[in-house]
Formats: C-alpha cells, sequence, structure tokens
C-alpha cells in the first residue's frame, strides 16, 4: 500500500485532473523523491527477469535504502542514464514469436514512478468499459463489460481486430504531443524520450527498439494505447 505521503500527491494531483480537465501539469519532477521512488520499486513484480546488468529486485532490495538514494541523487543532478533493454522472443499461439524488452531494475523503478504520475492524471477520464493495461482492470472485466453490453443492446455481431505491430511503430513526436494537452513537464518528457530511443539488446548486439522508436517498456507502450485512443 502506498504511503501516506506518495499518496496525497497522487490524490492531489488526481483531483485537480477530475475538476479541471483542460488543465496542463507543468511541475510534477519534483513529486519524485526517495518515498516516491521506494513506492514504485514496491509496487513491481519481484519475480520478474533481470536486464543486461543481471540484477534482481531482491538483490536491490537488499540496501534499498542506499540504493534509492543514489538513484535519486543521480536524477536530480540529471545524471541519470537509461540503459538498453535485454531482448527476448516469447512462442505466440499462432506459431510466430512476440519480442519481449527486459529492462535493468532501475529503469523499472524511474519508470513505475512515471508512470505513477500520468495514472493520476488521466485515470479520472478513462470511460468504464477501457480495460486494458488499468490497474483493477483485466481481460475478464472486459469480458463482463461486452456481454452486459451485448445483452442490454442487442448485439449479435462481434468483430475482433488488432493493429499489426502497434507498439513497434508508435510515432514519438505524436506521442509527445498528445502528452503536452495535459502534462508539459519537461524533464518527465526528456525521460520518455530517453526511454523510447535507448533501444534493445539481442544476443549482445545492440539496435533500435522499433521503427518508430516505440516504448520499449510495458508502462509506457501500454500508457501510449490509453493516451492515443
Amino acid at each position: 500500500m502506498s504511503s501516506l505521503t506518495v499518496s496525497t500527491k497522487l490524490a492531489r494531483i488526481a483531483k485537480q485532473s477530475e475538476q479541471n480537465p483542460a488543465r496542463v501539469f507543468t511541475t510534477l519532477a519534483h513529486l519524485m523523491d526517495e518515498d516516491f521512488l521506494t513506492e514504485a520499486y514496491h509496487q513491481l513484480r519481484k519475480d520478474a527477469a533481470a536486464g543486461i546488468d543481471k540484477v534482481t529486485a531482491t538483490e536491490y532490495g537488499v540496501n534499498l535504502g542506499e540504493r534509492i538514494k543514489d538513484l535519486h541523487r543521480r536524477m536530480v543532478l540529471g545524471e541519470y542514464r537509461a540503459q538498453p533493454a535485454r531482448r527476448v522472443w516469447i512462442p505466440k499461439g499462432d506459431g510466430g514469436q512476440r519480442p519481449l524488452a527486459i529492462l535493468v531494475l532501475e529503469d523499472k523503478i524511474v519508470q513505475r514512478a512515471v508512470a505513477m504520475i500520468l495514472e493520476a492524471i488521466y485515470e479520472p477520464h478513462f470511460c468504464d468499459f477501457s480495460c486494458g493495461f488499468r490497474r483493477h482492470f483485466s481481460a475478464h472485466t472486459a469480458i463482463i463489460e461486452l456481454r452486459q453490453q451485448c445483452l442490454k443492446l442487442g448485439i449479435n455481431w462481434i468483430i475482433d481486430a488488432d493493429i499489426r505491430k502497434f507498439f513497434d511503430t508508435i510515432s514519438w513526436e505524436q506521442l509527445r504531443t498528445i502528452l503536452q494537452k495535459r502534462m508539459k513537464d519537461g524533464a518527465i518528457l526528456r525521460l520518455i524520450g530517453m526511454w523510447l530511443h535507448v533501444g534493445v539488446l539481442e544476443a549482445g548486439a545492440s539496435g533500435e527498439s522499433g521503427i518508430g522508436h516505440s516504448a520499449r517498456s510495458a508502462d509506457f507502450t501500454r500508457a501510449g494505447e490509453h493516451l492515443s485512443a
């Protein structure tokens, strides 16, 4: 559960966003202090695979306080640098493969912290039937909503469509424009831009993350889907 300080910060942003849907937030990066980053760490899956530095969440947590303090110091001084993701391939049901980018833990922490802020801004305005990649929503809640609407409206046909390699072709320029409609914090925009362009490592070779330099992390590919909807 979030600490009171972090909860209060996020609740204040959410309330301001809900009360004024046209508000553009300009000063948010300072909210990501040591407590905020610590909470972001605690929200991460502790059994997730390690990135190229091979540091697991459990290992990072052994001396968590000092590690978070050093991470925060580097962020404040502009010394924090994202590291390339480790790319692995996951088999798909149709016989194909899906690329998965595995980040180093510190990138996961900072990305989760930024995602927490973005969620506070945008979550009050999402529709109840928008179930993709949201907290407390899942494929099951989507199925329930779909079933209820089909029964209510007498729907007999359902079309299932997917955009091929959607996250691989997201335009950073368009994503940035969408973000700036509600958030113009230069520090956070620079962080997102760094993550989008840092690239991946596969079999020891480096490369771009996608045709459109798409968000390679779970948090920001998912945020991209909501913000571009």
